[in-house]
């Protein structure tokens, strides 16, 4: 459902992860074994999610771990759209029950 407004698959992934686990911290490699993605299409993915002020970032020694920025403006409607996704997605697996 998501892939209908989010077209980018890598960055639908990494919104869908951190809209659901909003305390969840990562750096580029973690991400890109969690999700199994390519880390320079999630490293490019991550700053824009980062300009446009979903996400935050921090530096820790030579690496750089991102979090959720819950202060989004949006970010409460944004998780409750990813939930819903979700749930609708379950529901289709399981035969609309």
């Amino acid at each position: 459902m998501l892939d209908v407004f989010i077209t980018s698959r890598v960055r639908r992934k990494i919104i869908v992860i951190y809209a659901k686990y909003p305390d969840f911290k990562t750096d580029v490699r973690g991400l890109a074994k969690l999700i199994k993605e390519d880390a320079g299409n999630i490293q490019r993915e991550l700053k824009r999610l980062e300009k446009v002020g979903f996400l935050t970032s921090e530096r820790q020694g030579n690496t750089k771990v991102y979090s959720t920025n819950k202060q989004f403006p949006i970010f409460r409607e944004l998780q409750s759209i990813v939930l819903k996704s979700q749930r609708a997605n379950q529901q289709k697996r399981n035969g609309g029950v």
